[in-house]
């Protein structure tokens, strides 16, 4: 790509950083004479429709906004089998970059940036647009000084309130806990991960940790985030309270959008700084009304508004002369009235009220929320859990993939599970068909760190246990066989279950050789290579191996592999086996002679009788027939013709 020429306008230059879905380069536009900014989707990408029209959507939502802490979309085109758009180039870092730089933010930096991240998001939520992947590789830090967030390659429209299915998007340390168990965004899910980012700020790290993106996710979905200020003491009690406000696990108890937390990070940032020692570094210029120099405060004004009435001069010696009874008991009679009035008009509003509540709080304009526990149950028991609930049940039950829920057992609904729904409303029971059916890799053949990509981008799920078989056929650290979670192969199986668990067999390499060693020295041996020592079995005779001398290492009758861990045992040397020699004195030397090499033996004789050997009987043997003697040694014999 580098020197490429797109749409004869945009000539590339050199590669800024690549993506999942694209890959953003530095060019010139040579219309304007500008640097910028191109990302081009990847080509293998081209042909799937929905990676496309994801692609196409980010342009066309960063386009709807004009603020200064989005980056700008200029232009979004096709070349030839490349979809690209054309962005503002910002040389300089990510927040990833900074955070790998210096872990812990201060207060004011991370108050800094989130005004500048929640002002940006604020008017994506405003033009109607969740952004859904932010994170601090999102995050822009401009060598100028300007903060912007970019990427709106998975936003979706704020009402669609589309579900992802079992693929969830966006990065997993930053999914709010309704879009792992529902695949449900809306603005709440971009403020749950401004929380998670301001989180990693002020600590240094991520609230949740795994080894597999599953861990992460239950624990987004099931468990609260701590405030800061447990991994940092630092942290000052009103940012805790607004990462903790951010990041609740019910979107209702959330910040109802961008605009809304920024409000409250101003009011924040303003405390913060207001309980701070005032020095030229912490002090903040604050704009204040003041009243004129002429005007004497009223008793009753506040320091921060003052209303300042007309003053009537009066004639000096001047005195207030008092109301007449007549026009104190009309003034009365007036307050009655108006007082009545009044009266009457909030009994009118408290009863509207009171029926308002009545119809929408257990009338029939009420809603009920559709209870996640019924994931998991039965058709009857979850009819009967939503019919106490007063939801009304369709008899048409549905179907759904689902990798966590046994076939035939509750794993959705519509509407969405957690949603609400008006009392009486209509509910269909969607049940677990099982997860997806995936296509399997040929694992058998692959390196370790190659089948491991296999099962994340199939997706299933990696069993950490990882076998160890030795096998001196098959190079180290090769991928032998892969296991279905019942333990069953999956070589030539064609298809298994979404995020179902896969584990590898990989080549240990050969068995370390202990033939010959000494018993001690054999478990030495074994243990170092990650065996177990079991016992030693003196089994097999040798003619080459010293009585007691390690043969070789094995489990059970040899028949089973040996795998790293196994309890293994030694097979030690019986020594040179003892045979009885076949006591042949008398007969021909045809039959004598497949006797004695029957029997394992070396045979000293003249030649001459293998010419006739019907013709020449055996007369002596020595060492003598019926004697016993080392299998493999020499007989000497005599024959006679």
């Amino acid at each position: 790509m580098i020197g490429r020429l797109l749409d004869g306008r945009y000539q590339i230059r050199s590669r800024i950083a690549r993506g999942g879905m694209a890959t953003v380069y530095l060019a010139t536009d040579l219309r304007l004479e500008r640097r910028v900014a191109i990302k081009v989707m990847h080509g293998h990408l081209a042909d799937d429709s929905k990676f496309k029209e994801r692609f196409i959507q980010e342009a066309r939502s960063a386009a709807r906004l004009a603020h200064p802490n989005v980056v700008n979309v200029f232009d979004q085109g096709q070349d030839s089998d490349m979809a690209y758009l054309v962005m503002e180039y910002l040389p300089g870092i990510t927040l990833r970059d900074l955070l790998q730089e210096h872990k812990v933010l201060t207060t004011e930096q991370t108050l800094d940036i989130m005004e500048a991240v929640l002002a940006g998001l604020a008017a994506a939520h405003k033009a109607g647009i969740v952004h859904r992947d932010l994170k601090p590789e999102n995050v822009l830090l401009a060598d100028d000084g300007r903060i912007k967030i970019g990427d709106f390659g998975l936003a979706r429209a704020a009402s669609s309130q589309t579900a992802t299915g079992a693929a969830l998007l966006g990065t997993i340390a930053y999914l709010s806990p309704e879009l792992v168990t529902r695949g449900i965004a809306d603005t709440r899910s971009d403020i749950y991960a401004v929380g998670i980012m301001m989180y990693e700020m002020l600590v240094g790290e991520q609230p949740f940790k795994g080894d597999q993106p599953m861990q992460i996710a239950y624990q987004h979905a099931n468990d609260a985030v701590p405030p800061p200020s447990r991994k940092n003491p630092r942290v000052p009690p009103e940012l805790d309270d607004l990462v903790v406000w951010a990041t609740e696990r019910d979107p209702e108890d959330r910040p109802r959008d961008a605009r809304a937390m920024l409000d409250q990070l101003y009011e924040t940032h303003s405390a913060l700084m207001t309980s701070l020692p005032s020095t030229s570094s912490t002090s903040v210029q604050r704009t204040m009304v003041m009243p004129t120099a002429t005007a004497a405060p009223h008793p009753s004004s506040t320091a921060e508004t003052q209303v300042i009435g007309s003053l009537r001069a009066r004639p000096q010696g001047a005195l207030a002369v008092p109301d007449s009874a007549a026009a104190l008991a009309a003034r009365s009679r007036t307050g009655r009235k108006r007082g009545l009035i009044i009266g009457a008009i909030i009994a009118v509003l408290v009863l509207v009220a009171a029926g308002i509540g009545l119809w929408f709080g257990v009338g029939p304009g009420s809603k009920v929320q559709i209870p996640e526990s019924i994931a998991g149950m039965s058709v009857e028991d979850a009819t009967a859990a939503l019919t106490a609930l007063g939801l009304t049940v369709d008899a048409q039950t549905g179907e759904t993939n689902s990798p966590t829920i046994a076939t035939g057992l509750v794993a959705e609904t519509d509407p969405p599970l957690g949603d609400r729904v008006t009392k009486g409303g209509a509910v269909q029971l969607l049940l677990s068909i099982g997860p997806k059916a995936i296509p399997v890799p040929v694992f058998a053949g692959m390196t370790e760190d190659q089948a491991k990509d296999a099962i994340k981008q199939a997706p299933f799920t990696l069993d950490d246990s990882t076998v160890r078989q030795f096998d001196a056929s098959i190079p180290l650290g090769t991928v032998i066989d892969a296991l279905a979670a019942d333990g069953t192969s999956l070589t030539g199986v064609a298809t298994y279950g979404e995020l179902q668990t896969v584990k590898l067999i990989v080549s240990a390499g050969p068995l370390p050789d202990v033939t010959g060693l000494s018993v001690a020295d054999a478990q030495t041996k074994m243990v170092q290579a990650g065996l177990v020592y079991g016992a030693t079995r003196a089994e097999q005779y040798s003619d080459t191996v010293p009585e007691g001398n390690a043969i070789l290492l094995q489990v059970g009758d040899g028949s089973t592999p040996i795998r790293v861990g196994d309890t293994v045992d030694i097979i030690t040397s019986l020594g040179i086996e003892q045979v009885e020699i076949p006591d042949v004195v008398g007969e021909t030397w045809d039959t004598a002679k497949q006797k004695l090499l029957d029997a394992g033996f070396n045979l000293d004789y003249n030649i001459f009788a293998d010419a006739g050997p019907q013709f020449f009987t055996v007369t002596k043997l020595s060492p003598a027939g019926g004697t016993m003697a080392d299998k493999g040694s020499t007989v000497k014999v005599t024959f006679s013709s």
